[in-house]
C-alpha cells in the first residue's frame, strides 16, 4: 500500500508512426500512462486507446504552448490516488530495454517527495544502431509533493522544479527516437526556427540556426555503437524499432506554410528553411497563391546559409565565432 504509483505523462500530436512502440515499452514500467493528444489527424487516438493503462485526455489548444499541455498532463496525474512518481516522456522516446527489470527503480521508490529525478538521454541515429550521449542528464521525473509546474513557451522543463529541488542522478538511460526519422525531424526543426523567428523577434538568424542544426555538430568521437541489451528484450517482446518508419505525412509542413500564407516569405527569409521545395508542398495542401511560396533570399543570403552549413560542425571554433559575430553586426543576419 506504501509502494509508489509509477505514472507517465506524455504529450501527442500526430505521432502515429512511433506511438505504438512507446505505449508497448512504456507498459512494461509504468502503473498508468497520461496521454494528452493536441488534436491529432492520424491514428494516434486509436493506437492509444488499445492500451488499458493509458488515460487519454484531450489538449483542445490549437496553438503550441508547453506550459498549458504540462499543467493538463501533471493534473490528470495526480488525479491518481496515492503517492507518485511522475516520469515525462514524450512518443519518441523510451527506456532501454535492460532498464525495465533494473534495481535502480527500487532507488527511486526510497527518494523524498520533491525530488527530481535525471536520466542519461541517448540520442539513437538512423538504424538504431548508433547513438550520442547528451552532455547533461535530463530531469524527466519527480517524486510529486504537489509543486507547482512553471513552464516556458518552448523547450520548456516537463516537471516541476526549484532551486531547492532534490536531485538524483539515475542510472537509468532514456532513448530519444527522433532522429532514426530524419524527414520527419527536419520537418520538425523547421517550424522550430519559424517560431524563434515569430517569437524572439530579436534573435539573430544565426543563433537560430546554430541551435536547430545542432545534430550536425557532434563530434564523432562522442559517436558510439548502441549496446545489444538497450534493444533485446524488446525485440523479444515484438518491439522493434528498426522497422522502416510509417512514411506518415509531417503536419510540421503544413504548419510552416500556414505561417509563411500569413506572413509572408519575407519573415523567414533568413532562416534556412529553403532546402525544401515550399511550393511543391503548397500545391499538395491546395494553396492558390503559389508565388507566396517562393524562396526569396538575395545571392548573399544564400551564401551566409551556405558558410552555416558548412561550418556547423565547427561552429565553436574561435575563428567561426568571430565570423558568426561579424555577419551579426555587419549583415544584421
Amino acid at each position: 500500500m506504501n509502494k509508489f504509483k509509477i505514472v507517465c505523462i506524455t504529450p501527442v500530436k500526430n505521432e502515429e508512426w512511433i506511438l505504438d512502440n512507446f505505449l508497448k515499452c512504456t507498459s512494461l514500467w509504468a502503473d498508468k500512462i497520461i496521454i494528452a493528444d493536441q488534436n491529432s489527424d492520424d491514428n494516434s487516438i486509436g493506437i492509444a486507446k488499445k492500451y488499458n493503462k493509458v488515460v487519454l485526455v484531450k489538449n483542445n489548444n490549437p496553438k503550441f504552448n508547453e506550459p498549458e499541455r504540462q499543467k493538463i498532463l501533471i493534473n490528470n496525474a495526480r488525479k491518481i490516488k496515492g503517492k507518485k512518481i511522475i516520469i515525462a516522456l514524450d512518443a519518441d522516446e523510451a527506456f532501454t530495454a535492460d532498464a525495465v527489470k533494473s534495481n535502480e527503480w527500487k532507488k527511486l521508490y526510497n527518494l523524498e517527495p520533491g525530488t527530481v529525478i535525471y536520466f542519461k538521454w541517448a540520442n539513437i541515429l538512423h538504424g538504431c544502431d548508433k547513438y550520442w550521449l547528451a552532455l547533461d542528464n535530463m530531469p524527466f521525473g519527480f517524486v510529486d509533493d504537489g509543486s507547482l509546474h512553471k513552464g516556458s513557451p518552448i523547450h520548456s522543463p516537463r516537471i516541476p522544479l526549484s532551486e531547492k529541488s532534490n536531485k538524483y542522478y539515475s542510472k537509468l538511460i532514456v532513448m530519444h527516437m527522433q532522429y532514426t526519422n530524419i524527414k520527419r525531424m527536419k520537418s520538425k526543426h523547421r517550424w522550430y526556427q519559424c517560431w524563434e523567428r515569430l517569437n524572439n523577434l530579436e534573435r539573430s538568424a544565426v543563433d537560430i540556426y546554430r541551435q536547430y542544426h545542432h545534430m550536425d555538430s557532434v563530434p564523432k568521437k562522442m559517436i558510439g555503437i548502441v549496446p545489444n541489451n538497450w534493444f533485446d528484450d524488446y525485440t523479444r517482446k515484438g518491439i522493434d524499432f528498426k522497422v522502416k518508419m510509417h512514411n506518415t505525412s509531417n503536419y510540421w509542413d503544413k504548419l510552416v506554410l500556414d505561417m509563411i500564407n500569413d506572413n509572408g516569405v519575407d519573415a523567414f527569409r533568413k532562416e534556412q528553411i529553403w532546402d525544401f521545395d515550399w511550393v511543391e508542398k503548397a500545391k499538395e495542401y491546395k494553396y492558390r497563391k503559389l508565388d507566396n511560396f517562393k524562396d526569396p533570399r538575395t545571392y548573399y543570403e544564400k551564401f551566409i546559409h551556405i558558410w552555416l552549413k558548412i561550418t556547423q560542425p565547427y561552429f565553436k571554433n574561435r575563428f567561426v565565432n568571430i565570423v558568426d559575430k561579424l555577419i551579426m553586426k555587419y549583415l544584421k543576419f
